[in-house]
């Protein structure tokens, strides 16, 4: 059982309440209330069931630390009332991570996905809205060579109603006005008020304004804020996008005064910002956010001047649905239920039209993703603040291929699992490096702008102010060690570095190699899963290597810390 919360708006809701499911009714609680909000955020283009291990660091800053969702492995089973080694302890924790995985199997799937949204909608008919938050279009070679075409034709039929996006605008503005205009019209709202032109006018519709079961219900758009920053400003040169936080608040005001009984932000935020923004903005009665990958058990209730506000994750890769039932009356949310369903590939049997389109849609590629890269020795994952074993090996073949003394790769939190024994054939290479941007590149870098590097990006992980946070995780690194202290400000978190074992060196010049850099460049270089493919191929076995950790300092009994079984690399804290 999960805890009784108290929900809230502007006009202020009665008790609503959560529970943990139990196997044999997963799927099939008793219909709550007369409207039915359906959420799934940061599937990242994964059609068919994976496998996908849960962080086992994700450390808060500030005031976040140690609350929800900073919460990993025990901390999480204690929270939320979880037992060990149950499904829902193999969903929402990385504990036993492989034991639990050949037990409870794969999980996702856009054919599973389709059977619990047709299940689900089937038993509240006439009442349902279908949200998507985004980082739908990308993480995957079929994504990446359609220019998320098979992602976009996969949401059509799913049925979603309405989304917001990031990685969407990686494939260009060009791209994401043409499937607005095409593919998207009359079937999918693409929201976001939050992105402009360069005379200040809104590029997207900024929401949706929908009668649904006889009750007006608004949808808001909140896409990435910091997308030309995080992502190549080149590929959106004439956008701009930020938080916009009066503007929220306006819009709110807009759809109430227009007689909105239910206010919902669709947000592409990250789960700080939202808790954030739902703290000081009034009348919005829910938050589904995305960005963070959290799956949160139970959703988040933030006081604001106007009432309470329930923020809500759903994971990321499919492997989580958001069930929110509203009970509405005189023009307000009075009640709810809330229940985040794992999607268990095992439990839902796929649905036949999704299957029979996924299975034409990657007919044309299959001989090429099938192709065996080597077989890995261990569990190779990558979410996690620092690095993952994937991320590792992506390190460890830039290192080698590239010949270089310092190897850095991106904090990306998207990336799927493989087991001890599996095969890593090129598409699960694809899922950790399909973007529109992969070149893998050397250049010769100082130490002191080595040093910046590692202090800018702790800051968008550490910055006590959510609204300075982007919500990724710490650039991976090899050949290179440091210490930080989460707990110091932007300039005092990193100390003892060392590159090769020796002390970093200010104005020495360190041949450095990287990929899927934000700046424009003129000359080619290899994607990285060319250099990583040959990393592989010259070896047929990986071992597995612990991934890197620096050393951590103001994170003793940090609950967004795991140091047991299945939490490698935690020597250094």
């Amino acid at each position: 059982m999960l805890a009784v919360a108290a929900a809230g708006s502007a006009g202020g809701c009665a008790p609503g309440m959560t529970r943990a499911p139990r196997d044999g009714d997963l799927y099939d609680d008793e219909p709550f209330g007369n409207l039915t909000l359906l959420h799934l955020s940061d599937c990242h283009a994964q059609l068919l069931p994976i496998y996908f291990r849960e962080p086992s660091i994700n450390l808060g800053a500030g005031t976040a630390s140690g609350k929800p969702p900073h919460l990993v492995g025990e901390a999480i089973l204690r929270h939320y009332g979880i037992a060990r080694g149950s499904r829902a302890a193999y969903a929402y924790t990385h504990l036993d991570f492989e034991e639990a995985a050949r037990r409870y199997g794969k999980v996702g799937g856009f054919a599973h996905l389709a059977t619990l949204v047709k299940r689900l909608r089937a038993q509240r008919p006439g009442r349902t809205l279908l949200l998507d938050s985004g980082d739908t279009w990308q993480g995957s070679a079929t994504s990446l060579w359609t220019q998320g075409q098979d992602m976009i034709d996969a949401q059509k039929l799913l049925g979603v109603e309405m989304m917001t996006a990031h990685w969407e605008f990686t494939y260009g503005a060009r791209r994401v006005e043409e499937v607005i205009a095409r593919d998207y019209k009359g079937r999918v709202e693409f929201l976001a008020h939050n992105v402009s032109d360069t005379w200040g006018e809104p590029v997207f519709k900024p929401y949706a304004l929908r009668e649904v079961n006889g009750i007006p219900v608004a949808v808001i758009g909140q896409a990435f804020p910091y997308t030309p920053i995080a992502n190549p400003r080149y590929k959106i040169p004439d956008w701009t996008f930020g938080i916009e936080e009066e503007r929220v608040q306006a819009l709110i005001d807009d759809v109430r005064g227009k007689g909105a009984a239910v206010v919902a932000v669709l947000s592409h935020n990250g789960l700080d910002v939202d808790l954030k923004l739902a703290s000081r903005v009034r009348g919005a009665d829910v938050i589904l956010g995305g960005h963070t990958h959290d799956a949160l058990p139970a959703p988040l209730l933030v006081a604001n001047s106007g009432g309470k506000t329930l923020v809500i994750n759903s994971g990321s890769n499919t492997k989580f649905l958001s069930l929110l039932d509203l009970q509405v009356r005189a023009g307000r949310v009075a009640d709810f239920r809330y229940r985040l369903l794992p999607v268990f590939a095992d439990l839902l049997p796929p649905d036949r039209a999704m299957s029979e389109y996924i299975e034409k849609m990657r007919t044309p590629y299959r001989a090429r993703l099938e192709t065996p890269l080597a077989v890995t020795e261990g569990l190779l994952y990558r979410r996690g603040n620092f690095s993952g074993t994937f991320d590792q090996l992506i390190i460890d073949a830039m290192l080698d291929v590239l010949d270089v003394e310092v190897a850095l790769s991106p904090g990306f939190r998207w990336g799927t699992t493989l087991l001890p024994g599996d095969v890593i054939t090129f598409e699960r290479l694809m899922d950790q490096t399909a973007v529109t941007y992969p070149e893998a590149r050397i250049d010769y870098m100082p130490g002191e702008q080595l040093l910046t590097i590692l202090e800018d990006v702790a800051d968008n992980l550490y910055n006590p102010d959510p609204y300075y946070q982007m919500g990724g995780d710490m650039v991976r690194v090899g050949g290179l060690t440091y210490t930080l202290d989460v707990k110091q400000p932007h300039g005092k978190r990193i100390s003892q570095v060392t590159v090769r074992g020796r002390p970093l060196e200010p104005h020495k010049q360190y041949k450095l190699g990287h990929w899927a850099s934000v700046q424009p460049h003129a000359e080619p270089a290899r994607p990285i899963w060319d250099v990583v493919a040959e990393y592989l191929r010259d070896r047929k076995t990986v071992p597995l290597a612990a991934p890197y950790i620096p050393r951590l300092e103001g994170v003793i009994g940090d609950l967004g810390l795991a140091t047991g079984r299945g939490s490698p690399g935690m020597s250094g804290v």
